[in-house]
Formats: structure tokens, C-alpha cells, sequence
């Protein structure tokens, strides 16, 4: 397959993903090639099971444990992510003790820490975040050791979580699928799942950084209560029920402001609400 075959079926999927439904005509357009072609893109995708074709058109596929595919992600709300990695980055001090979570967003905030100066040792199971500070001065990075996960290029297994629990922390920045009023956090994957467990036991400080599409999502595997975070910060609307939820279970919610009009100077990148 060719780069600009993946890369096509990469945004269709991520159409597909945001538009719950579209139509062959549509993505004909969106990309500038014939409805064969379209047709050829999505059936492979059917077949990797991430849409499902309908009459004249295709639908997103429903399902707990379906998890897309780590260019997705990265490509799914990109801009908005970055916002929420730079508050992140924000809340990380000099010299802490940082486990860094794999997954697209907390990679945003691994790329938002370079250049800060703040000398952190990171923790950390995802390969990609570890490439991308170990060249930051005064930056200690320790990778988890594991199974490599294919497509994540992430640490799983006992010997990741092993890894963890040798060390005490000060912050975890956890990356999730899903944040339910009721269900807390959620994720895709049983082995990801747990790896996040024995990160969050071992922080003082348990920060979510999520764009606002995990807002009211429950996916298959179950991590944490609401109660057993600190923070969230997201893009979401502060009084969406999943964090009025989460602000009556005692968590900090920063609500990262669009930045297309000048914030003042104090306070530039978040509304914070109360917990």
C-alpha cells in the first residue's frame, strides 16, 4: 500500500470517526479521486472493522473495545491537544518526578515539556514520549521495560508494571479513551489498562489530560474512580455533566480556553473551575 493509500484511509477514518456518517459523493470530494476509489478505501477499512458501509455512504462502528488507530488519534483533534499539553506542561514544577503515559496526547505534552528547562526525571512506557525529551538538558529519562505494543510503539505487561512500582512520583499525566460521570475512566485496552493502574498508584498527583470527544465516553476496560484523580484538563465546556461530575468528586477542572482571540495577560490558557 502506498503512503498516500494509508494516509487517505488514515483521514477517512477520522472523518467517519467525527461525522458518526458520510457519504461516498462527500469523501469523493474531500480527497479529489472517483467514488471507485472511495468504495476501494472503504471496504479495506470494513474490513479492519473501524466503519461499516450503508446505503450510499458509510457509519462509524460503535464499540467499546474498538480502538483507533494510533495516526488517528494523533490527527483527531491535533490542535486542541497541543493546547491542552501546553496547560499540562504548565502544571509540571522544576525537578519533579513525572510518569508520562503513552497514547497522542500525552506525546503532545512530552513535546510541550522541551525547552521549559524544569530538569524532570520522566518515567515513562511509551517509546515515543522517551525519544522525544531524551535530549532535553537536565531531563533524566527512564523507560519502562515490557512488550512493545505494535502500532502504540508502548510498554505492557508485568515487566512494565513491575518497572513502576519501584519508583515514587510526584505526578502521573494519564492519557484515556473515555471520562464518565458514572463509569470515571476508561480505557480500550486490558494490558494498556493496567499499566495506567500501577502508574496512578505510584503518583502523589494523578492529572487526566483529555480532549473533549472522551467526554462522556465509556470504553470496554475500567480504570479509576473520578474520586482517585487530582485534575483534568481538557477542551471541553466546564459545565458538561462529565465534569460537573467530576467537580463534585472533589477534582480540579481547567478547562483550556480557544486561543483564536488574545487572552489577558494573567491566566492566558485556562478558565479554572473550582473544585
Amino acid at each position: 500500500m502506498s503512503s498516500d493509500v494509508r494516509t487517505r484511509r488514515d483521514r477517512i477514518e477520522q472523518l467517519v470517526r467525527t461525522a458518526r456518517e458520510i457519504g461516498y459523493a462527500e469523501l469523493a470530494a474531500e480527497f479529489e479521486v472517483s467514488e471507485m476509489t472511495i468504495r476501494r478505501d472503504v471496504e479495506a477499512l470494513e474490513t479492519l472493522g473501524v466503519l461499516r458501509r450503508v446505503m450510499g455512504g458509510v457509519i462509524a462502528v460503535q464499540g467499546k473495545d474498538n480502538e483507533p488507530s494510533f495516526a488517528t488519534r494523533m490527527a483527531d483533534a491535533a490542535q486542541e491537544k497541543n493546547h491542552i499539553a501546553d496547560m499540562v506542561a504548565d502544571l509540571i514544577g522544576p525537578k519533579e518526578t513525572l510518569i508520562l503515559d503513552s497514547g497522542s496526547t500525552a506525546l503532545a505534552v512530552a513535546h510541550s515539556l522541551r525547552g521549559r528547562g524544569l530538569g524532570l526525571t520522566v518515567v515513562t512506557p511509551s517509546i515515543m514520549a522517551a525519544l522525544a525529551l531524551v535530549d532535553e538538558p537536565d531531563t533524566s529519562v527512564v523507560l519502562t521495560g515490557g512488550e512493545l505494543r505494535s502500532g502504540e510503539l508502548s510498554l505492557i505487561g508485568p515487566s512494565a508494571e513491575d518497572t513502576l512500582s519501584h519508583y515514587n512520583c510526584d505526578t502521573y499525566v494519564m492519557g484515556v479513551a473515555g471520562i464518565d460521570g458514572e463509569r470515571g475512566i476508561s480505557d480500550y485496552h486490558q494490558a494498556e489498562s493496567r499499566v495506567k493502574r500501577a502508574a496512578s498508584s505510584r503518583a502523589d498527583r494523578v492529572i487526566v489530560a483529555a480532549d473533549k470527544s472522551k467526554l462522556g465516553r465509556v470504553t470496554f476496560v475500567s480504570i479509576a474512580a473520578l474520586s482517585q484523580i487530582d485534575a483534568i484538563v481538557t477542551d471541553g465546556p466546564s459545565d458538561h455533566p462529565t465534569l460537573v461530575a467530576a467537580r463534585g468528586a472533589g477534582v480540579e477542572v481547567i478547562c483550556v480556553v480557544g486561543q483564536s482571540v488574545p487572552a489577558p495577560a494573567a491566566d492566558t490558557h485556562t478558565d479554572r473551575e473550582p473544585t
